[in-house]
């Protein structure tokens, strides 16, 4: 009967729309200036912009997989790429805000140290962003909380966390003190052998706490309001961290230009790598962006400095693009244009 083709073509639409593949998509976002975001106590107006970059994913359909495989501007992760197993929405996008919310603080410092202003932390502990399934800790810590101790030692940063950890061995029973809901408890937890799927060396272990990061108050002077709520990950911390300064300070380091960028920052200002350069370049051309920071990674094969050369020739734009390793080569870098 004929009406049967229409029902059998309209299940199929139905399943490339609606099926969800075991694979994320990227493409290219925008580029977003940075002094509709940040604004420091009696700041310095300057003439030119910076701008972080962004991109989009989403989990792909068979309409989109496909796409992406003939697409320039867009690329295929496997979902264990993106996040681990496991891995709930809800634990995917606390553990993406906590690391806007390090990549922001490590920007502050790097920023408030090279313009000659205090910026300093007071340490309160460890967050727990997301917990290996299977290991012992599964069910008796949960994304959000706070370790405040092991085995009676205190714990106020990752580094004394880990200090006591290397003290003890798989098979250890380690007492754990952490804060949930403003309430404080204690907690039994096995060292265990990290699972093999994630690619942990035989014999390599620990509490089962995934991607932990430092809960901490940034002190700082003059303030500095950070609003983007609305971006997640790392790898605005350059291009944070320069229009910081730039506000800080009584010269424009722009030169004029509209500048943008990508790379993580830590609190030494080494700039690191990060996810989805080639969709960025897009996004930075788009916007008749002048100059493109880009982490160097000097020596290592696929770095994110040579796919944004690449990408950048390919498209023919006339926006230059710039290889950083640290914070204070960007501001050099910077220096020469406006001398140019």
């Amino acid at each position: 009967m004929p009406w049967v083709k229409w029902v059998v073509l309209l299940a199929v639409l139905l399943a490339l729309q609606f099926v969800q593949l075991p694979y994320y998509f990227s493409m290219p976002g925008d580029a977003a200036e940075l002094t509709n975001m940040i604004e420091v106590e009696d700041r310095q107006e300057y003439e030119g912009s910076f701008a972080l970059t962004t991109i989009r994913m989403g989990q792909a359909n068979p309409v989109n997989y496909i796409w992406a495989l003939f697409s320039d501007q867009r690329d295929l992760m496997h979902e264990n790429e993106v996040r681990p197993e496991g891995e709930t929405d809800e634990m995917y996008q606390h553990r993406q805000a906590m690391l806007m919310t390090s990549s922001q603080e490590q920007a502050i410092i790097t920023a408030y140290e090279a313009a000659g202003h205090t910026a300093e932390f007071e340490e309160h502990g460890v967050f727990v962003t997301s917990i290996i399934e299977g290991m012992d800790i599964e069910g008796k810590l949960l994304p959000g909380d706070r370790i405040t101790g092991l085995d009676g030692e205190n714990v106020s940063n990752l580094d004394e966390m880990f200090a006591v950890l290397e003290e003890r061995d798989i098979g250890d029973t380690v007492t754990v003190q952490f804060e949930r809901d403003e309430a404080e408890d204690t907690v039994e937890v096995e060292m265990q052998e990290f699972p093999e799927d994630l690619g942990a060396d035989p014999g390599e272990g620990g509490l089962g706490v995934s991607n932990p990061v430092n809960d901490r108050e940034l002190i700082r002077d003059p303030d500095v309001d950070i609003d983007a709520d609305q971006i997640g990950g790392p790898s605005a911390g350059l291009m944070f961290a320069l229009e910081i300064y730039n506000q800080l300070t009584e010269e424009d380091i722009t030169g004029g230009y509209r500048v943008a960028g990508t790379g993580s920052i830590d609190d030494n200002g080494q700039v690191g790598r990060i996810g989805g350069v080639k969709q960025k370049v897009y996004a930075a051309d788009d916007d008749n962006i002048d100059v493109f920071f880009v982490p160097v990674e000097e020596g290592e094969a696929d770095s994110n400095y040579e796919i944004a050369v690449e990408t950048a020739e390919r498209i023919g734009t006339d926006m230059q693009v710039e290889a950083v390793g640290t914070f204070q080569e960007a501001l050099d870098i910077l220096d020469d244009l406006r001398e140019t």
